[in-house]
């Protein structure tokens, strides 16, 4: 009998700590930030987004026309090459040839150096948005922020706050 009781015991026990788990559980403030957004919508990243429009538009307007020219001159040399000599013919693949692969290096170093400035650029909105983050998380007095969820409320959903405090942060 005395088992009995102690089951019954240990059994009530349980159930009042999973109840007052549930109650701490409801005191947490949580809330969620859609990084994909404020990469879209915050007016640092779109400042970003031109600086970076501006950097390189000149050079990807040369790869550009140089690709349109190497099309060019490679229709006209299949349009010549039957009634070319042998030895031109040849010639004039071995400098089409030669300029496709200056083309494609040049490609490759304009994506390379590309990719390196928009990496730099995100980060200091990483950055940014870590600290605006951080601020509304302060002074709205948040337990807990996530960036990554395979489901959200939307009523956990800070990303507009967090947008705010950072074109506020910008505009100063």
């Amino acid at each position: 009998m005395n088992t009995f009781r102690q089951k019954i015991t240990m059994a009530l026990l349980a159930a009042a700590a999973c109840v007052s788990g549930m109650a701490q559980a409801q005191d947490i403030k949580m809330g969620f930030v859609n990084t994909e957004r404020i990469f879209r919508e915050a007016a640092t990243a779109k400042q970003a987004q031109a600086k970076l429009e501006q950097e390189f538009s000149r050079r990807e307007k040369e790869l550009v026309d140089t690709g349109n020219s190497l099309k060019l001159a490679s229709e006209k040399f299949e349009r010549e090459a039957p009634t070319l000599a042998e030895s031109q013919r040849t010639a004039r693949q071995k400098q089409l040839i030669e300029q496709d692969r200056e083309f494609q290096r040049k490609r490759r170093e304009f994506q390379e150096d590309l990719n390196a400035r928009k990496n730099e650029e995100q980060q200091i909105v990483v950055e940014r948005a870590n600290r605006a983050v951080k601020q509304v998380a302060e002074s709205e007095k948040y337990d807990v922020i996530f960036q990554e969820a395979v489901y959200i409320n939307p009523k956990h959903d800070i990303t507009e706050k967090v947008i705010k405090a950072l074109n506020a942060s910008t505009a100063k």
